[in-house]
């Protein structure tokens, strides 16, 4: 597929199959992210990759716990084909039961931490995409470790203490008999040409 068809057929998946991604995909998605722009060349993301079914539905119950939503109203959706978690209070993970959660931890005092994450985040989506892997972006990592059960977790992964959890990224194949999600129409006056 060439890269702006890609683009442009890359969505936001929310419903998943239990079933594992193949390790020979995940190591091209991890690839992609390895190889994005990072600020200064620093290549400082950290890519903590989760595909136990157990720790990925406790932090992600934690992280719905502590994400302090407006909860979508007057038909205000963000997807209304996928709820998210804002637009279905019933929903208990964040994670949305993906098979694989990947946490992207960045350094604590680097003005860029969060751009760098989006752009690996970004490159991973779209060669997922290009597998058929669904993929979900989802910001405000570090709700998913507060508490106890997240700081253990941190310790374990042996993550740096002078870095946060910046976002987790959702990977897995899509619920079967859905439909793959449809774009929305472009929005006309977002170029601005002088």
């Amino acid at each position: 597929m060439e890269i702006l068809e890609l683009m442009k057929h890359r969505r936001a998946i929310r419903r998943f199959e239990p079933k594992q991604i193949e390790e020979e995909i995940l190591k091209h998605i991890l690839e992609a992210g390895l190889y994005a722009p990072s600020a200064g060349g620093r290549q400082s993301v950290i890519f903590a990759v989760c595909q136990n079914q157990e720790v990925n539905l406790k932090l992600g119950k934690i992280k719905r716990a502590n994400s302090n939503f407006r909860m979508a109203e007057n038909g205000s959706y963000i997807s209304t084909e996928q709820p998210s978690i804002v637009d279905a209070p019933k929903l208990v993970s964040s994670f949305y039961d993906a098979p694989t959660v990947i946490t992207m931890f960045a350094p604590k005092n680097f003005l860029f931490a969060a751009e760098d994450c989006a752009v690996a985040a970004e490159n991973m989506m779209l060669t997922a995409d290009a597998f058929g892997i669904g993929s979900c972006y989802i910001g405000q990592g570090w709700t998913a470790f507060a508490g106890p059960y997240g700081q253990e977790i941190l310790q374990k992964w042996n993550i740096r203490t002078d870095y946060y959890a910046v976002m987790q990224l959702l990977l897995g194949y899509p619920k079967r008999g859905d439909q793959h999600p449809s774009p929305k129409p472009r929005k006309n006056g977002r170029v601005l040409r002088f």
